[in-house]
């Protein structure tokens, strides 16, 4: 008999390269699970690192590997600890072969070798989120996402801000942002992923956090409250008037008339926003 799947079917069926909402889990308080998988959220992550004190590590492993076992019909990524821990080689062994593993999110990504190493260990075909939280990672941004395993890049905005004192700002964190939007594209990856709102923001804050998301090119935002996961969904899918937009244009273009030389830029816009649309459920909305 097949195992029920509980994870939200819409998200389930998403391609991880086209997450806009990454909800973190607190990985030793297991009743916390089954409403993540229940969530909007794009991709789930169980986090095993910065949410778990040093005394509930081993809980926190356990509980995920039963959770990802297959018998319980989970499925997430997990944020192991990181390279430099003598948690990380244990992680990776014990959630190598697991069933209901998506990948690996990579805390504090400064080298290249770090995400490769880890997409070793964590056995074959299993994607690497590389986390950058510090300056080095950020100076290495290109290179980690040249290596080979890397799947996206994200920012780890509270430790990166610790490591370098900058300011909980949009302008301060702006150079940040738009260094690993610019390393995705040089890698060949999808659309880097913003780090999360506050965990007391109310749906206001997350819409303005998502709009500088939004404008400095990112695709995906971090999240640690499941029912902000639909605020984030929404903000990074194409809006109403880009879906009415590329429709028009489409629509246009099936007469095959070139009116200007910016036409087959803006068709080609139209065409990806049509396909980001449908991949939402929002393009026959």
């Amino acid at each position: 008999m097949p195992t029920p799947t509980i994870r939200n079917a819409r998200a389930a069926a998403l391609p991880a390269k086209l997450s806009r909402s990454w909800l973190l889990v607190n990985a030793s308080r297991s009743d916390l699970f089954e409403d993540a998988q229940r969530s909007e959220a794009d991709s789930v992550i169980f986090d095993m690192e910065a949410a778990v004190p040093q005394e509930r590590k081993d809980d926190a492993r356990t509980n995920v590997v039963a959770a990802l076992d297959g018998s319980s019909g989970m499925t997430a990524w997990v944020r192991v600890n990181g390279t430099e821990t003598s948690e990380w080689e244990t992680d990776l062994a014990a959630l190598n072969g697991l069933p209901g593993l998506r990948g690996i999110m990579l805390p504090n990504t400064e080298r290249p070798d770090q995400v490769t190493w880890t997409a070793m260990k964590a056995g074959a075909g299993v994607p690497v989120l590389a986390l950058i939280e510090t300056a080095v990672g950020m100076e290495n941004a290109t290179r980690v996402a040249e290596a080979p395993g890397t799947f996206r890049l994200a920012l780890g905005t509270n430790d990166f801000r610790k490591d370098t004192g900058v300011a909980d700002d949009p302008i301060a964190l702006a150079y940040a942002r738009s260094r690993l939007v610019i390393a995705s594209r040089v890698g060949g990856l999808p659309g880097a992923i913003d780090g999360p709102s506050p965990a007391g923001a109310d749906r206001e804050r997350v819409l303005e956090d998502c709009a500088w998301t939004m404008k400095m090119g990112m695709a995906g935002k971090l999240s640690l409250r499941p029912e902000m996961t639909p605020v984030i969904n929404e903000a990074l899918a194409p809006s109403e008037d880009d879906r009415k937009w590329a429709r028009e244009l489409l629509k246009d273009a099936e007469t095959g008339e070139i009116t200007d030389g910016s036409y087959l830029p803006r068709l080609a816009r139209a065409k990806k926003i049509a396909a980001l649309s449908d991949s939402y459920g929002l393009w026959n909305a």
